[in-house]
């Protein structure tokens, strides 16, 4: 693009030359000068029609992802000195066929599929001036919960401080290395998407991101059938059921990111994550947990990696009269708690490229992908062998239209129950590799 706009400017210099100090100075004839300047005119338009179809590229693939990061399209309820009201949401249902039993019907797959409402949500924005605030709210199959609720502080820097519920700092942006509508295995043990009640700050200097974070609590339970896991992310919660001794009293996060520039950007970065846990002084006294992760992202032209290695220790340390051990730990979202391993090491790449089509007028872009992780566990069975671990691919895309964005996927998993009905995130006995196939349509407005 660059050499482009060089030569059409050498080229303009030219052409705005005198013709008898061109003739003079080239000891060309007239007529020989004319026809180089028809020539040159020629090469002008042609350089200018290509500069505008390049241009008329950069703007539909922006326009693409920004389509991509699911980006409503607002109203705005109020504009004055008092400051900008916005109102936007989402409504999504969701297909799904895999390996789930369930009688003669269908039940989240099988005898044909399953097709259903996923949520309805609403969200509120406000700003006004460097002040700001977010809030969403979902509605699920009986259920319903806060996903999001803070103020912010937008300061001269471009620095930023919410106050509230938002999301914990950790790993590769806000949904982890990961495409999909599924996400990644991340997601499920509270390491991506994670949102807490308490102070965050973000500031960029130069090729440098930093956040820090200070949580006083996880989220709370909404409204929902379950003890406590009527929420959006996954936190460690005390339902007074075996290996469930635990409850998230606090949490900091720290996180860097370095952005190098070059024929393929990336950015580099490291994460870390302290957090206290309250015991429920009858099996398990207070702890305190931590995770570590390494990170990075790059592109090339419209190609995307994401990459993420992380470390985990929820450091449960009781022993139950029920013959339970320290080696699970509760954790609930989504009306529904299960055991998650409470150490493991989750290796997850995630790779995607993104086709912004010229001929289809009814699709925007298609993000094809194909993310993948697994939770290595450590810890033991009742019998002393292993827990087994938990992977998982899903190998899809993402359809983007206008205010629809679809998702449609292909999960395979060997411990993970959204994808099948006998595998988990805890011991994972049956050890069994399972598969989903799920289409996502979302309208956000």
């Amino acid at each position: 693009m660059a050499s482009l706009i060089k030569k059409s400017i050498s080229i303009n210099a030219f052409l705005l030359l005198p013709l008898a100090a061109l003739a003079q100075g080239t000891g060309l004839s007239e007529a020989e000068l004319n026809a180089r300047i028809e020539q040159l005119e020629s090469e002008l338009a042609q350089l200018k029609a290509e500069k505008a179809e390049i241009s008329q590229e950069l703007e539909i693939k922006e326009a693409a992802l920004t389509q991509a990061e699911e980006s409503s399209a607002p109203i705005t309820l109020a504009d004055g000195e008092g400051g900008i009201w916005t109102i936007g949401g989402a409504i999504r249902a969701n297909y799904t066929l895999g390996d789930y039993s369930g009688g003669n019907n269908p039940n989240r797959g099988g005898h044909g599929g399953n097709f259903g409402l996923d949520v309805f949500r609403i969200n509120v924005d406000y700003s006004n001036g460097p002040w700001s605030g977010k809030m969403e709210y979902r509605f699920y199959d009986g259920y319903n919960f806060f996903h999001t609720l803070y103020g912010a502080y937008n300061f001269e820097d471009e620095s930023v401080l919410k106050v509230g519920l938002n999301r914990a700092p950790f790993g590769v942006g806000a949904y982890g290395p990961a495409n999909s509508w599924f996400f990644d295995q991340h997601y499920y043990v509270g390491l991506s998407d994670d949102m807490d009640y308490g102070i965050s700050y973000t500031k960029t200097s130069g090729e440098w991101t930093f956040d820090a974070a200070v949580y006083l609590a996880a989220e709370n339970n909404w409204r929902g059938s379950s003890a406590d896991s009527a929420r959006y992310s996954y936190d460690i919660v005390d339902t007074g059921a075996v290996n469930a001794h635990y409850r998230e009293r606090g949490q900091l996060n720290l996180r860097a990111v370095r952005s190098f520039a070059g024929t393929v950007p990336t950015d580099i970065g490291a994460s870390a994550q302290i957090g206290l846990h309250k015991g429920d002084d009858l099996f398990a006294d207070d702890t305190t947990s931590y995770a570590f992760a390494v990170h990075s992202t790059s592109s090339w032209e419209n190609w995307g990696l994401k990459t993420q290695l992380s470390y985990y220790n929820y450091n449960a340390d009781y022993t139950g009269i029920d013959g339970s051990n320290d080696d699970l730990i509760a954790m609930g979202a989504y009306d529904y708690a299960a055991a998650v391993a409470s150490e493991g090491v989750i290796p997850s790449i995630a790779i995607n490229y993104l086709w912004v089509p010229k001929d289809i007028p009814w699709i925007d872009s298609i993000n094809f992908y194909n993310d993948f992780s697994v939770i290595m566990k450590r810890g033991e069975m009742a019998d002393r062998t292993d827990f087994n671990d938990s992977a998982m691919n899903v190998i899809g895309m993402a359809i983007a239209r206008g205010n629809w964005y679809i998702y449609v996927d292909y999960a395979l998993s060997n411990g993970n129950y959204f994808v099948g009905n006998s595998g988990d995130f805890g011991a994972n006995v049956n050890d069994d590799w399972q598969k989903r196939f799920n289409i996502n349509f979302g309208y956000y407005f």
